[in-house]
């Protein structure tokens, strides 16, 4: 089917189910413009507490559709690919978590939200890049703090702090491809232009940055800001939204090849066909939602 006879049956069917579509800033413009909502993590976790619809379609990675089904115990919540996973999110599970919590007694077990439903579970409190800093200042000075799964993010809020934090040496593999040298590369080729990178990347890499920021800040860095031009240090998926939103304003990749091969398995036609079908429903078992829920609404609370 063509884009456009895919996109009339999304719309009839969107209808038909009362669902809503939801999706993250990284996905195929496509996606993104069919989209009721766009977002960040924090923005779409927001987000999927407030839709009165039955259905919730969430296009984006596993682990949050997992969380918008934590949060929507009594709705539907369907992933056009379930194999859309998270690399970062698999680099520890329950296990491993449990055990690096007995290593640390009386540690608050902190979470970023790319982590299973499992892990967040076993935190007392889960944070997204949005409001990480927010967050976390909640927390005494003197509160030892393990986080999970992400040491950049991690070390990132841990220097703005002025805190310590025992950190798991998880990562974001696309963000690893940054490096310092492709970010003074790009400044050489778009002198005078801002850079904004993602606190998933490396500390040199955010070092040699403007700021670091989430997808949704950069949004609203890029809004807000007298600049004109900006260089992007995260999956290119956000270029979309931004040029969207700052049809004044000119973007420029770090790289082209900073591409999320996971956040690219939806497209038009897994959607037509999830809201179709009604397939790949998500379900967390209730005693792990439970407890997950506790850690994310913890959150929301804060931010």
């Amino acid at each position: 089917m063509q884009n456009s006879e895919l996109t009339e049956e999304i719309g009839r069917l969107r209808k038909e189910r009362n669902a809503v579509i939801l999706a993250h800033n990284y996905q195929r413009a496509e996606v993104q413009s069919i989209a009721d909502y766009t977002g960040d993590s924090l923005e779409l976790a927001r987000r999927a507490t407030q839709v009165d619809a039955d259905v919730i379609v969430f296009c984006g990675v596993y682990f949050m559709a997992e969380t918008a089904a934590i949060l929507n115990p009594g709705k539907t919540v369907l992933i056009p690919d379930p194999s859309a996973g998270c690399p970062m999110a698999d680099m520890i599970n329950a296990e491993q978590l449990r055990a690096f919590k007995a290593k640390h007694p009386g540690a608050k077990a902190v979470c970023y939200v790319n982590s299973t439903a499992e892990v967040k579970a076993e935190c007392d409190m889960c944070v997204t890049s949005g409001n990480a800093e927010r967050v976390m200042a909640t927390f005494p000075p003197e509160q030892e703090i393990i986080f999970v799964p992400d040491q950049h993010l991690g070390g990132h809020i841990a220097g703005l702090l002025g805190r310590r934090y025992e950190l798991w040496p998880g990562f974001c593999p696309t963000h690893a491809m940054l490096t310092a040298a492709k970010i003074e590369a790009a400044r050489a080729e778009h002198p005078g232009a801002i850079v904004l990178v993602h606190p998933e990347c490396a500390k040199d890499v955010r070092d040699a940055a403007d700021h670091a920021l989430s997808t949704g800040g950069m949004c609203k860095f890029a809004r807000e800001s007298d600049a004109k031009d900006f260089i992007l240090g995260t999956e290119v998926g956000i270029l979309h939204r931004l040029r969207t939103e700052n049809p004044g304003k000119t973007f420029y990749p770090v790289t082209d090849r900073l591409v999320c091969p996971n956040m690219k398995k939806t497209t038009l036609d897994n959607l037509a066909e999830c809201l179709r079908e009604m397939k790949n429903r998500v379900v967390v078992r209730e005693d792990v939602a439970s407890r997950a829920r506790r850690a994310i609404e913890a959150m929301l609370a804060i931010s």
